[in-house]
């Protein structure tokens, strides 16, 4: 699991060119919580807003959404699959030329949860940014399930973000 003691240690994600243009940021990473509750944190608007996102609209499969990040950064959404407590995915900005898909798949291990998020879609010159801000995200949501505050979103960023340009040099 993501090491929320000393952020610094643990790069969970990694980026790949889906096309010329666009890419992909994969974040994986085992979580000392059961299925439910990890699925709870991914969806339940309470809990969302203390890790990634306040979300307005309505949480139903098919629904248009509004999300405000911890980041700062805004944008429309549709919820396409909510198959609980395994897999959700929503479309962030559907029909504009902004437009990517975000998945989350949870698998059952023992008695931890592995969790995949993967956005595809995003412009190639954005992944590093992205990359590194979806792992803060990541690291907040461990922070969250263990009980603590998140950490500072942005300093992590800015820490992280020369980790995930090495690795948008290589696509």
């Amino acid at each position: 699991m993501t090491d929320t003691t000393n952020r610094g240690t643990s790069v969970v994600g990694t980026l790949r060119a889906i096309d010329g243009a666009r890419g992909a940021i994969r974040m994986e990473d085992t979580f000392d919580t059961d299925i439910d509750d990890l699925w709870s944190a991914l969806t339940n608007r309470e809990r969302l807003a203390r890790w990634i996102a306040s979300v307005d609209g309505d949480l139903s499969v098919g629904s248009r959404i509004h999300a405000r990040f911890t980041s700062s950064s805004e944008g429309s959404g549709r919820i396409d699959v909510c198959d609980g407590p395994g897999r959700l995915m929503v479309t962030m900005e559907p029909g504009t030329a902004a437009e990517t898909v975000i998945e989350a798949l949870l698998t059952p291990v023992g008695e931890q949860t592995r969790l995949v998020i993967e956005e595809r879609g995003r412009a190639l010159d954005k992944l590093a940014d992205h990359g590194a801000g979806w792992q803060a995200h990541v690291e907040d949501l461990a922070a969250h399930l263990a009980g603590l505050e998140p950490g500072d979103w942005q300093a992590r960023w800015i820490e992280l973000t020369p980790t995930y340009q090495g690795f948008a040099r290589s696509l």
